[in-house]
């Protein structure tokens, strides 16, 4: 059996383009597709189970955010993620988030700082049993909670868009967490109503993440991280 198909998930089951690109993103950013790596429609379709439609679709989409490249006459190839590209991205994320999370500062209720308290006390558990995958849905919770308390709209909606060149599953993919200080850290200036601190812990946070993602695409493909 393909690899793709045990992984994915999708086979059996009719997809949409949406679907089978993210397949495809997370396949590139995990260094499954290494750089150089040519994908082919029509092979994919038959790994995925789907027909060659939403893959090409996918493809053409992913090309236009930079992942692919299309040659004439060889199809699609994988592009370098260099180490420029991995900075660039999580320093526009950072700018972001940690706008946002100055913003939340200002604005969080009792109820949805209480919320965090939790949740960062049950990152700790959890990342201590080594459950990646409880880990990174309380994660993604405690950004949510943050996020949504900015009452900023288009920056969350540009934060979504940087997100898109990070794993879906970063901690499940990498095993890799950022330390607890750094969300801590941004927890303290929450509850101290300190919009500044939030900001730059938030910034620093999402950095370091950056290197992880670095260091786990090292270890995965050094040649791909150029």
């Amino acid at each position: 059996m393909p690899k793709a198909e045990h992984q994915s998930g999708l086979i059996g089951r009719p997809q949409l383009s949406t679907e089978v690109e993210s397949h495809i993103r997370e396949q590139i950013l995990t260094g499954q597709y290494p750089a150089g790596y040519r994908v082919r429609a029509e092979i994919l379709a038959e790994e995925l189970g789907v027909s060659p439609t939403p893959v090409r679709e996918a493809l053409q989409a992913l090309r236009g955010q930079g992942f692919l490249s299309l040659e004439p006459r060889k199809g699609f190839r994988v592009l370098t993620l260099s180490r420029t590209d991995i900075a660039d991205i999580f320093l526009a994320q950072a700018f972001l988030a940690g706008e946002l999370a100055g913003r939340a500062a200002l604005n969080l209720t009792a109820d949805h700082l209480a919320a965090l308290e939790r949740i960062d006390q049950k990152i700790d558990e959890y990342a201590a049993k080594g459950d990646s995958a409880r880990v990174q849905d309380l994660h993604d919770e405690f950004h949510r909670i943050i996020n949504r308390s900015s009452d900023s709209s288009k920056l969350k909606l540009l934060l979504t868009t940087t997100l898109l060149y990070v794993p879906s599953r970063f901690f499940v993919t990498t095993h890799r967490y950022p330390p607890a200080a750094g969300r801590k850290r941004v927890l303290d200036a929450l509850r101290n109503r300190d919009s500044k601190k939030a900001s730059e812990a938030m910034m620093d946070h999402i950095k370091h993440s950056g290197e992880l993602l670095q260091q786990f695409l090292d270890e995965q493909s050094p040649q791909a991280a150029g």
